[in-house]
C-alpha cells in the first residue's frame, strides 16, 4: 500500500506541500503521543498517528524518516511547525477522527507489521 491510497481511504488533508505519495511505501504504523515512545517504538518509514501538533514532531519524525505524520482531532500545527516539516520533507496530514479509529483503518487497509518490525 502507498501512501496516495491511505490519504484517499482515510480523507486525509494535507498539511505540508504535496509530493508524489504513490512512491511512498510506508513500512508500518506507530501510534503514542508520547514523544520518547515514539522515538523507542517507531520503525523506519512508518506511518506515525498522533494528537500532538507541536514542532517536536518534526524533529521526531525526521530521525526515524517516517512516512507521514497523521495528527488526529483537527489538531492544528502553527505554520512554522508545517515549514519546518516542508523543509525536512516530512509529509504531514491532518483529519477530525480519534487516534483510535484511525489506527483501526489503518490496520483494516493492512498496515501491520510484522513481528521482526517491533522493536
Amino acid at each position: 500500500m502507498n501512501l496516495q491510497q491511505i490519504v484517499d481511504q482515510l480523507a486525509l488533508t494535507p498539511l505540508t506541500a504535496p509530493q508524489d505519495y504513490t512512491a511512498i511505501q510506508p513500512t508500518c504504523g506507530y501510534a503514542s503521543d508520547l514523544l520518547s515512545c515514539v522515538m523507542a517504538g517507531a520503525v523506519h518509514g512508518s506511518v506515525w498517528v498522533t494528537l500532538q501538533a507541536h514542532a517536536n514532531i518534526v524533529a521526531v519524525a525526521t530521525l526515524l524518516d517516517l512516512s507521514a505524520v497523521i495528527i488526529t482531532e483537527n489538531a492544528q500545527p502553527d505554520a512554522e511547525t508545517i515549514a519546518k516539516a516542508n523543509q525536512e520533507g516530512i509529509n504531514l496530514f491532518s483529519t477530525p477522527e480519534q487516534t483510535f479509529a484511525i489506527v483501526g483503518h489503518l490496520w483494516a487497509l493492512g498496515l501491520q507489521c510484522a513481528k521482526g518490525e517491533l522493536k
